[in-house]
């Protein structure tokens, strides 16, 4: 069933298209990815989607009651709340059910034996009619709900009490998305979601929307997170919208068959012509065969010619070139303690040898950006020592962007740096970068994240290093940037080390992958797909051993965990057993729903003349509502005591 329809909209600005001719069908449970270059209008589809801004032409519909969330980009919550209480506030009608629901049962107690029959059971009724509404709706473990969102998203008990305006932007922006998905609208509308996320709570994202109930539309840079979620995708491209069946690595191997595909029809069409007009050219002058060319004239004339396929989107043209070759040891990291003023991670040991790409991946706040600072000597180690091999030049691009200076003009931020270059080779190298015209005359402080980090990117370009220490380089750039920059590093005759949450990114750059802990570093001979891999082998590996352990020895955890590895195991125990009560409760809301669905039958049956005036059938019918009953109750009396444990294990 399609739930909101967009058919032919256009949207203008100063008489100029945005986008026109745009169709989207949103069907229930849809997941889908909306993609296209910066300022190609997605969020402006969106907008004119939400009511914010009003289509030009076209239409759109949208099922009756149907209920949207919209988190647009880096927008966080407003609010004078504390974490705990603004989340609960989602659930403010069900908290009401539930004072009503208490207030009846008091009611029944004192007042119900002094009422008349028909009296307590209308009064029965409704206490019962309140709370199949309130067990509907979540409303036993509505607070185990909030703590589990909460506790994806990184804040702990300890959160709870804090006031949101007091947060951070990045923060903020995750409750924002928090609450949207305690609040289950309809229609989801996400853009950017994973930004200011790491890969753990990215991960953890994935898995929930996953098993969302209403319908997905994702604006998303993240290739690996589309890929994971989404079913169709529609590319926003040459300012219209076309639509595509698969995730996103399905939409760019049809994309490019569909381009292979009509370039190989243009080039056979392109020598039919030739070879037709080359016939005309030599035969309309002869008389013998003035006829024949005449003939082959008119066919030219009257074929549909195959424009040639043109790839209309603008994306940066980076390449990195480096000057000479380092020696074959290009780093090295030895029993390295990091941190400020206390340690974030040790002790941390790597090797980096020459062409390899090394990709660096961890929690937020665990220390890989300061890692890499400590690296280039910006701050010190708080422990150990990292040395470069012989002939190593480093060019290093910072995510912060402290690299560049806001007074200056684009053109300046380059030139100022090779003076000796002249001013047309710098205006070329910032067109391949996409800064052309009036651009190169725009002051930094007036570009924005996208355009910073392009210009960084050309400044990284011209000083040919041989050795890349990359901090997030994806940050801000659209999808197509992205890919030109992976094909320029891959293509890159020297070596890398780079930080990025960006797991599609490591996939297609990494040689190697390198985890930071709190407990130091460990080396994975992979891409990002193999260090997940190689982690959920080692895993699996560690519990099948304590298994062993626990078979030979039943009283080993009896003893106090003091150690923080015991902590560590026992903590990840309870992560296990606390999956295992949510996947419980679930089900068990599924099968009283499902009993539910099969009593609600069985009565509408019962109403049927056929039926009721059937003795045999109305008593078969009763048998069967009476089996159904008891084994509601069972259930409910089951899924009630396992609420209550994973609300007692939170």
């Amino acid at each position: 069933m399609i739930i909101l329809q967009v058919q032919d909209v256009a949207k203008r600005f100063n008489g100029e298209n945005i986008f026109s001719g745009v169709n989207l069908n949103i069907q229930e449970k849809s997941r889908i990815a909306l993609v296209g270059q910066n300022g190609a209008g997605k969020s402006t589809l969106v907008k004119v989607i939400m009511g914010e801004m009003t289509a030009d032409e076209g239409s759109i519909s949208e099922k009756k009651n149907l209920t949207v969330g919209y988190l647009a980009q880096d927008t966080g919550l407003d609010s004078n709340k504390n974490i705990y209480d603004e989340m609960e506030s989602v659930f403010d009608d069900l908290k009401k059910t539930e004072q009503k629901i208490h207030n009846l049962e008091v009611q029944m107690s004192e007042e119900g034996p002094s009422m008349s029959p028909d009296d307590f059971s209308e009064l029965s009724k409704t206490y019962d009619n309140l709370r199949a509404d309130f067990e509907q709706n979540n409303g036993y473990s509505y607070e185990a709900e909030i703590r589990g969102v909460l506790h994806g998203f990184g804040f702990g008990e300890d959160d709870y009490d804090h006031k949101i305006n007091e947060l951070s932007g990045g923060q903020k922006t995750q409750l924002a998305l928090a609450k949207l998905l305690l609040e289950k609208p309809d229609l989801l509308i996400l853009d950017e979601p994973t930004n200011h996320l790491d890969v753990d709570t990215i991960t953890w994202l994935e898995g929930y929307i996953k098993n969302y109930s209403g319908s997905l539309l994702i604006i998303s840079h993240d290739r690996y997170f589309l890929d994971q979620i989404v079913n169709e995708v529609y590319e926003m491209a040459h300012k219209t919208l076309k639509h595509y069946q698969g995730n996103y690595t399905d939409f760019v191997k049809q994309k490019e068959m569909q381009t292979a595909t009509r370039m190989k029809e243009y080039e056979k069409q392109q020598a039919k012509i030739a070879k037709l007009q080359e016939f005309v050219d030599k035969n309309i002058v002869r008389s013998s065969t003035t006829k024949q060319a005449q003939a082959r004239r008119k066919q030219l004339e009257k074929m549909d010619v195959i424009e040639k396929p043109v790839d209309y989107t603008k994306v940066a043209r980076f390449a990195f070139t480096p000057s000479k070759k380092s020696g074959e040891n290009v780093l090295k990291v030895t029993n390295a303690a990091i941190g400020y003023d206390h340690i974030l991670s040790e002790p941390v040991n790597f090797e980096v040898k020459r062409n390899q790409a090394i990709a660096i991946v961890g929690p937020n706040g665990v220390g890989k950006s300061t890692l890499l600072k400590s690296i280039l000597g910006k701050i010190p180690f708080i422990k150990g020592s990292s040395h470069y091999g012989t002939g190593v030049d480093v060019g290093y691009y910072d995510q912060e962007q402290q690299n560049l200076h806001r007074g200056k003009k684009v053109l300046n931020e380059l030139w100022d740096d090779h003076p000796t270059t002249n001013e047309g080779d710098i205006r070329s190298i910032l067109g391949s970068f996409l800064f052309s015209g009036d651009d190169v005359d725009k002051l930094v402080a007036d570009l924005s994240g996208g355009e910073k980090a392009r210009l960084l990117l050309t400044k990284l370009a011209m000083q040919h290093n041989n050795f890349l220490i990359l901090d997030e380089p994806t940050n801000h750039l659209d999808i197509d940037s992205r890919e030109v920059l992976e094909k320029a590093l891959k293509s890159f005759d020297g070596t890398i080390l780079f930080v990025s949450h960006d797991r599609y990114f490591i996939n297609q750059l990494a040689t190697s992958t390198i985890e930071i802990s709190a407990d130091g570093s460990k080396i994975y001979l992979g891409n990002y797909n193999y260090y997940v891999d190689k982690k959920a082998e080692q895993d699996a590996y560690k519990e099948r051993e304590e298994q062993k352990e626990l078979a030979k020895n039943p009283h080993l955890h009896d003893k106090p965990a003091t150690t923080d590895k015991q902590n560590y195991q026992n903590n990840k125990e309870a992560q296990k057993q606390l999956r295992k009560l949510t996947r419980e409760v679930a089900a068990l809301e599924e099968q009283i729903d499902d009993l539910n669905n099969q009593k609600s039958e069985i009565e509408t049956q019962m109403t049927l003349p056929e039926n009721f005036n059937d003795v045999q059938k109305s008593a078969d019918l009763q048998t069967k509502l009476s089996e159904i009953e008891v084994e509601i109750s069972k259930t409910e009396d089951t899924w009630e005591e396992k609420s209550i444990e994973l609300e007692s294990f939170n």
